[in-house]
Parts: C-alpha cells; sequence; structure tokens
C-alpha cells in the first residue's frame, strides 16, 4: 500500500490527468509451491527456482505496466515477494490484492501502480455441475480505478484447466464452458450495458478463441459484452501458451474490451511479449495493451 496519505493524493491526481495506460494479463505458471522438475530432479511442494522469478521480473519490466493481473499466484506472502522483487527491478506496484478462491494453491491477482478504487473478491461464484452446484475454481477479481477517462474496471479470471478430472467431461470443457457463462454474467450483473461502461475481462482462459467458453464470455444473446483484441508477437505470432508435453503452442490468454472502452486502445490491438525473459520463467506470454485518454473523454 502507498506509505502516506499525501502519496495516495499525488499518485491519483497523477493518473487523472494521464494521457495512457498500460494493461497487461500473465500466468506466472506455479508462483508457489508445486510440484515440479529442478535440473532434472523431480520436486515436490517446491519454490518456483530463482532463475524463473528472474525472468519473470525482466518481462514486466520490458513491458512496464502500470496495471499487471497475474495467474497462479500464491497466498499473500508470495504476492508480495513478486512485488518487492518487481520494486527492486524499478518496477514500483504499492498497490497490490490477491483473491483467494476455492483453489487452495493458486490464485488470480493485481498489481497496479495507480491506486484502487474500488476492490471486490468474488470468491464464490456459482456455477451448476452435472446437478451439483459448485464454484468457479478460481473466482473472479474485480478491480477498479479512475483515470482521466473516468473508471475503469478489470475482471481478472483463470478458468478449468484442460485436465480430465471426470471421464464425462474431457478435458474439462463442459466445467470451463460453465465457468465461462458464469463470469459472463457476472460482467453483466455488474455491468448490464458494455456499451456505456468501461471494462477489460482478462486471464487465463485456458482455451482457444473458437471454443464455447471463449465464446460465452464475448455475448449472452443479443448483448455483446465486449470484443477479444487480436494479439500477435514482434513476428506476427499469436500463441501465448506452450504445452511442453505435447510441444503445442495456443492461444489460452486474452484481453476482452468493453465497447465503450474500445475507442481508446492504442492502434486497436494488443501485444504479446516475446522479448527478455520470454519462455523462461512460464509456459505463457504475457498479452497488454495501451489505453489512450483525454481528459472529459467520452
Amino acid at each position: 500500500m502507498v506509505r502516506t496519505v499525501a502519496a495516495a493524493a499525488a499518485w491519483l491526481a497523477a493518473v487523472l490527468t494521464a494521457p495512457a495506460l498500460t494493461v497487461a494479463t500473465f500466468n506466472l505458471e506455479n508462483y508457489t509451491l508445486a510440484d515440479r522438475m529442478v535440473d532434472g530432479v523431480f520436486r515436490q511442494a517446491y519454490p518456483k527456482p530463482e532463475a524463473e522469478q528472474a525472468a519473470l521480473i525482466r518481462v514486466v519490466a520490458g513491458i512496464a505496466p502500470d496495471i499487471l493481473a497475474v495467474q497462479e499466484m500464491g497466498g499473500p506472502p508470495y504476492l508480495e515477494e513478486f512485488r518487492r522483487a518487481l520494486e527492486r527491478a524499478g518496477q514500483d506496484f504499492p498497490f497490490a490484492v490477491v483473491l483467494e478462491g476455492p483453489d487452495p494453491d493458486r490464485h488470480v491477482a493485481v498489481l497496479a501502480k495507480l491506486p484502487f478504487r474500488e476492490v471486490r473478491r468474488h470468491a464464490r461464484v456459482p456455477v451448476t455441475y452435472f446437478g451439483r452446484e459448485e464454484a468457479v475454481k478460481r473466482g473472479v477479481l474485480e478491480v477498479s480505478f479512475a483515470t482521466a477517462a473516468g473508471d475503469l474496471t478489470l475482471f481478472v479470471v483463470h478458468l478449468k484447466s484442460k485436465r480430465t478430472e471426470r471421464p464425462d467431461d474431457p478435458e474439462g470443457a463442459i466445467l470451463r464452458a460453465r465457468e465461462a457463462e458464469a463470469v459472463r454474467d457476472l460482467v453483466l450483473t455488474r455491468h448490464p450495458d458494455p456499451r456505456r461502461a468501461r471494462f477489460i475481462v482478462c486471464g487465463d482462459w485456458n482455451d482457444t478463441p473458437n471454443t464455447r467458453p471463449v465464446r460465452a464470455l464475448q455475448k449472452r444473446g443479443e448483448t455483446v459484452v465486449g470484443e477479444i483484441l487480436r494479439a500477435t508477437d514482434s513476428r506476427g505470432e499469436t500463441w501465448t501458451q506452450f504445452y511442453r508435453a505435447a510441444e503445442l503452442y495456443s492461444r489460452f490468454d486474452y484481453l476482452l474490451v468493453s465497447p465503450a472502452l474500445r475507442p481508446h486502445v492504442a492502434g486497436g490491438r494488443a501485444l504479446i511479449w516475446d522479448g527478455d525473459g520470454s519462455g523462461a520463467g512460464s509456459d505463457h506470454r504475457p498479452v497488454y495493451l495501451r489505453l489512450e485518454f483525454a481528459a472529459g473523454a467520452p
């Protein structure tokens, strides 16, 4: 948190006159205790290796976002460790929040260089799955900020993985679709008319663009929730996740912007980071965009 009331006031004044903001989403790949291979040896409940942590820091420093949404974060001590490492690298995020949802190990979080206007932790977003009442596994973290053009809201989402947990739902496709629909409905409850609201739905959705979960997040009936921004790296490639076991490249990570926010997206598109640190700290690559505002803009 910001150290003093005066510092918070100065930050807010700077934000309200800032002409642009950079927003990024990044799956950090198990920034917590996890079973993993380390130097060719299988380790149980082992922390993320220092070399991988350092690579993550280089990636974030290269993008230099104002707002960073992350997935697969551990609990608050891990978030604070990550925040301090970024600060040492010249990326100071005084504002940070983690949502500890039903998944006991992997969480979503937001780090920001500007103060939160509001934080809502939707830890139990209900879904019906084969007749049982369950919840979106990582919940939904909702944070909002004051900007030069009005409030900006971020919904951070990490949908069910492709791991098959019951034979009648291969790769968890049904549960992932149910989660996506529940998230969409939550967003529309918070913003019934996306044409008048500035928001981003972002994160690792664990599915490709043409699938039911990804389609569900964009539209309900005739109501358009938002548009997924086209994103490419410096070579024009669109993949954001590399599945090592199958040597498979996929697009799993997204930035969806509401109709009211769409005109503020610089260049009308997003970018995928493939610079320093890419591929060394995570099996995902971050996606980021730049928003351009003018005071009093519609």
